[in-house]
């Protein structure tokens, strides 16, 4: 997949280590609160799971599913929630 880029903009050490960041920072604001991730399904998850694996304080994690497509290919402009 790298030899189809062009140029890579961001490195992957440079996103793992704003994740990193990311979640230390996390911490540090809501230690003592009760902290529920919620990503938007199906995007989201990857990057959430890296996410919490540096937050360190208890957290429940949830997903929202969403639709501007329906059954087309291009979108709508109308946001669906399908799930949240």
């Amino acid at each position: 997949m790298v030899n189809d880029l062009e140029q890579v903009l961001i490195t992957r050490e440079e996103i793992a280590e704003k994740v990193k960041e990311l979640g230390a920072k996390i911490t540090e604001d809501y230690n003592g609160c009760d902290l529920v991730v919620v990503g938007i399904l199906k995007g989201a998850l990857m990057f959430m799971a890296d996410l919490i694996r540096h937050i360190e304080i208890p957290v429940l994690m949830d997903f929202a599913v969403v639709s501007s497509y329906g059954a087309s290919t291009e979108t709508s402009g109308v946001v669906r929630i399908l799930k949240d």
